[in-house]
């Protein structure tokens, strides 16, 4: 999330320029000349200048899983192994779309690709594809029990992310937590230089979302599931959301 700069006019002549934002808290103390005295190519130069850094963040749990199902056939020509692609993921969408829960549990089919495959004098041998399903949703105990029960793909990849929802539940927090590690560290920089006040010209405000999808490889069995149609157990991670406030 960025605003757009919103700009404050400086409450006396002797102004402490901030910025806050990054990574990091930085300090950048910059000389402090006799305002009337500087200036370059006809343009004020401001006197008493320090530049701050900081950052506030939120350390929440992944509420978002994401599980990727595939198959992978091989056969002399295309067209059948499009046939048999087709008739893997068609089963499996059928049998993940019957579960599908708006919110909880969304299904959506991912990657297709198909390729051929050369013997050592150059030629086509064999034709090789792969498609893929996507379960995901906010519900991980219902996707980790469909994804054992598809039987015509394998479990190729498990992910988990922050939701949309869950990340602008603590983007303020962060923000909040930005602009008061901010004004602390103003203060005491600005009282250092004998200041007793410090003022704000612009303020932009960031929020990196973080919790990004967080893929959880696991080896595809080309050999059929095992027939109790055990679900996939899963354990999500914690995702960082972190705030930031430029201000000059």
């Amino acid at each position: 999330m960025k605003s757009s700069p919103s700009r404050l006019r400086p409450a006396t002549g002797n102004a402490l320029r901030a910025t806050v934002g990054g990574a990091m808290l930085a300090a950048c103390v910059v000389a402090a000349w006799p305002a009337a005295a500087q200036v370059v190519a006809g343009i004020p130069v401001p006197a008493n200048v320090v530049q701050l850094s900081a950052t506030g963040s939120v350390e929440v749990p992944q509420d978002f899983l994401t599980i990727t199902l595939a198959a992978t056939r091989e056969a002399a020509d295309a067209a059948t192994v499009q046939s048999q692609l087709r008739a893997a993921l068609d089963t499996a969408l059928a049998q993940a779309k019957a579960a599908e829960a708006p919110g909880r549990l969304e299904v959506r089919t991912g990657g297709f690709s198909l390729s051929p495959r050369y013997d050592r004098n150059g030629k086509i041998s064999t034709w090789q594809g792969r498609s893929e399903l996507v379960i995901q949703g906010r519900d991980f105990a219902r996707i980790s029990t469909l994804a054992g029960q598809i039987q015509t793909l394998v479990i190729a990849d498990v992910g988990f992310s922050l939701s949309r929802e869950g990340r602008e539940k603590v983007e303020q927090q962060a923000q909040t937590q930005a602009i008061e590690r901010f004004k602390t560290r103003a203060n005491e920089v600005a009282q250092g230089f004998g200041f007793s006040r410090y003022s704000l010209r612009e303020v932009s405000v960031n929020t990196d979302g973080g919790g990004g999808y967080a893929p959880q490889p696991r080896m595809m069995a080309m050999a059929a599931k095992a027939a109790e149609d055990a679900p996939l157990p899963v354990e999500a991670g914690k995702a960082t959301v972190s705030g930031s406030v430029q201000l000059q």
